[in-house]
């Protein structure tokens, strides 16, 4: 079976999709039973070899760059590397954060369960993420010790570039994001799935720029949420953000 993703952004060197939550950038031994990745799937949907440039998790959706060509994949993957690549991302998060912020939060090297570690354990590096709270709601249902549950649309700016590093900086302000089986919190999970059938981590990539390499022109990709996460905002009585 061919799988086609809406093309957000092509050009001779770089093409830029809409990656569905739940699928893997490319073949990982994450999750040695997965079958489907989206590197070979734009391969085969526009019939040519495509390199990863960066990438997102399993469950986020969004804006995914892959170069043309390898030149071209390695010039911008130095971009995100320099930590010049501006990304806006949009989650869905337990609790009310501040109307704006920053979390300034050093993250530890992650190493996958395949990665073999190394004796000697690197400090925590700098990390750096802003947000901005756009809706807010509370719900009538009771979670944990509280009659009421609180939930908030934020909009996520991270400067830096760490694995995992959104999930992880909203775990650190105790508003993790809804549909995080690692760092969010089980009972607001299974609660947005009996209420709204979601069963998708709430977070995208709405929005990547950066430098082109070959014309120096800058390049903003936007990408419209997808419909599923459309569904949640929707269903909390949010109107959808301006992009």
């Amino acid at each position: 079976m061919q799988y086609t993703h809406p093309i957000l952004y092509r050009d001779a060197q770089l093409i830029a999709i809409h990656k569905p939550s739940g699928l893997l950038v490319h073949r990982s031994e994450i999750d040695r039973r997965e079958t489907r990745f989206a590197l070979q799937e734009v391969r085969d949907q526009i019939g040519q070899r495509v390199h990863a440039i960066h990438r997102l998790d399993k469950g986020t959706s969004g804006v995914l760059l892959f170069g043309l060509d390898a030149d071209s994949a390695r010039a911008v993957s130095r971009q995100f590397e320099a930590g010049t690549v501006q990304k806006r991302y949009l989650a869905i998060v337990r609790g009310w954060p501040t109307d704006e912020g920053e979390i300034d939060h050093p993250l530890s090297r992650q190493y996958d369960d395949y990665e073999r570690q190394p004796d000697t354990i690197a400090p925590p590096q700098a990390a750096l993420t802003r947000y901005r709270t756009l809706a807010r709601v509370t719900l009538p249902y009771s979670v944990d010790r509280y009659p009421s549950s609180r939930y908030a649309l934020v909009a996520l700016d991270p400067i830096t570039g760490r694995k995992h590093q959104l999930r992880r900086h909203l775990k650190h302000i105790a508003h993790p994001i809804i549909g995080d089986a690692t760092y969010g919190k089980g009972q607001h999970n299974r609660l947005f799935t009996q209420l709204y059938g979601s069963q998708r981590l709430l977070l995208a990539c709405t929005e990547l720029s950066f430098t082109h390499p070959y014309s120096g022109m800058p390049v903003k990709v936007v990408a419209p949420l997808s419909d599923d996460f459309i569904a949640v905002i929707h269903a909390l009585g949010w109107a959808l953000p301006n992009f």
